[in-house]
């Protein structure tokens, strides 16, 4: 994509959030047969900032989206963009710029008339249509197809032709539910650097990025909302999730980490022994969230362990533990070995750079990282440690 900056309509206020769910909530039906959709959902978008909300199917992500563009209104709290509550505004009436899944292109009309009918419903002075259309077709590289029907044109290319749509307007909001979903995996790799160059073409925009797909989300997002039936989980920085995710949940849903039960010994700063079946083992205690009391001794606990950082070996090699392979599939750059680890409980997950073969019953070494990994709350003790969704939502008030 060509980096061109437009001009902007709507802009935020410095001082002013672009987007604001403030404790907003949609339900279908009435009484105890309702649904929800969406429950107590609070988050700030800043100016030039893009959110991603990541999380499996039914979690909530696209109604949160759907209730700021417009399409569904909530039945509890508000929408405010730029200060201003859109809550019972048209979708028309907020100017807002929105891709979705399936493109939603016009079969019957040209690149050029698909990208303007935006502006018309907008009522943009006829003189100005054809430069608006141009510029935006420019800036995604797309302004040679301009005469082109959209079914002469590739996935990739329609997808193109639709953001081109929604920048047309010049929207201080720019929103995107699973825009890469329907692209093959090559196609899905070369649009996320073109929505990556998107995004430093237009700085003073601001993004909410639905997806199911992490590694949309670590590609794209400032910060990522996880979600999880129907309700906020957490949301930092993709590094802060990524390094010391919060809650059990993200930890295995944002890059499918091994949460091992341990006991808590002994803590010295942000460093702590750990008891894991019989091993005892060095972790990573990061400084508690919002609400939550610090570590301490006799704690329960889980460990996070990402696959990629465990290594085999041979048994009998200095620190290694001793494991029986259950399961082991090829998936290309790596293996998937699945483990029964001597002295810990539950199984292991192992990521093995390349082809790497081994018999199921198997008997191999296993080296942990030092530290092992990063303490999470466990969220289904009952003791003093529970709550961790509730440090999430206290970080989101922080960074807004």
């Amino acid at each position: 994509m060509k980096s061109a900056t437009a001009a902007r309509t709507g802009t935020a206020t410095t001082n002013e959030p672009a987007i604001v769910f403030d404790r907003v909530g949609v339900s279908y039906g009435r009484g105890r047969k309702a649904a929800v959709a969406l429950a107590d959902f609070t988050l700030r978008v800043a100016v030039g900032e893009t959110v991603a909300l990541l999380g499996p199917s039914g979690s909530g992500k696209s109604t949160a989206l759907k209730a700021l563009a417009g399409f569904v209104r909530p039945t509890s709290g508000a929408v405010r963009l730029a200060g201003r509550d859109v809550t019972d505004l048209s979708p028309a009436a907020r100017g807002i710029g929105v891709v979705v899944q399936s493109y939603a292109l016009f079969p019957h009309m040209s690149v050029h008339g698909n990208v303007a009918f935006g502006l018309k419903s907008h009522r943009v002075p006829r003189d100005e249509i054809g430069a608006r259309v141009t510029e935006a077709l420019e800036m995604v590289g797309m302004a040679g197809f301009a005469q082109r029907l959209p079914r002469e044109l590739s996935g990739g290319q329609q997808q193109r032709v639709a953001i081109a749509r929604a920048l047309a307007i010049r929207p201080a909001v720019l929103l995107l539910d699973e825009p890469l979903a329907a692209l093959d995996a090559q196609l899905r790799q070369a649009m996320l650097g073109e929505l990556q160059e998107l995004r430093k073409a237009l700085p003073d925009t601001a993004m909410l990025y639905v997806t199911h797909d992490q590694a949309e989300a670590l590609a794209l997002a400032d910060r990522i909302a996880v979600m999880r039936d129907s309700r906020l989980v957490d949301i930092d920085t993709a590094e802060n999730l990524w390094q010391r995710p919060p809650t059990d949940f993200t930890a295995a849903f944002l890059g499918g980490a091994n949460l091992v039960p341990c006991t808590v010994n002994h803590v010295t700063g942000t460093a702590a022994l750990v008891t894991a079946g019989t091993a005892t083992l060095r972790a990573q205690a990061p400084q508690p969230g919002v609400g939550l009391a610090d570590w301490a001794p006799d704690d329960s606990a889980l460990l996070c362990i990402r696959p990629h950082t465990i290594t085999l070996g041979k048994t009998g090699e200095r620190d290694a533990l001793c494991a029986t392979v259950l399961t082991s599939v090829w998936r290309g750059a790596s293996t998937r070995v699945e483990l029964a680890v001597d002295g810990l409980p539950g199984d292991l997950a192992v990521d093995v750079p390349g082809h790497f073969t081994t018999e199921v019953g198997a008997v191999v070494g296993v080296r942990l990282p030092d530290p092992a990994g990063v303490l999470i709350p466990n969220a289904v003790d009952g003791g003093r440690r529970r709550g961790a969704t509730g440090a999430g939502a206290g970080r989101e008030e922080d960074a807004s």
